[in-house]
């Protein structure tokens, strides 16, 4: 089961950034910055994944901010 996983690996590569994302860190009340993640599993050289993301955290205190679906009721 160790080879399996020396063979499997995450690679992620920074698309784009955004230094004035829309709204204010919950913590300190800083600025915004998003970030476009491209991330893609790989199992022996061969691509299995690739999906993007988008990465918000604060430009004051550093911390990556998470957001969450809205709820939505009956």
């Amino acid at each position: 089961m160790a080879g399996a996983m020396l063979l499997c690996g995450k690679e992620e590569k920074v698309v784009g950034e955004q230094t004035k994302a829309p709204g204010s860190c919950p913590y300190c009340g800083g600025g915004v910055a998003a970030t476009d993640v491209e991330a893609k599993w790989v199992l022996c050289c061969l691509p299995l994944c690739r999906r993007a993301k988008r990465r918000f955290a604060c430009t004051a205190c550093h911390r990556r901010l998470v957001t969450y679906p809205p709820i939505l009721h009956d």
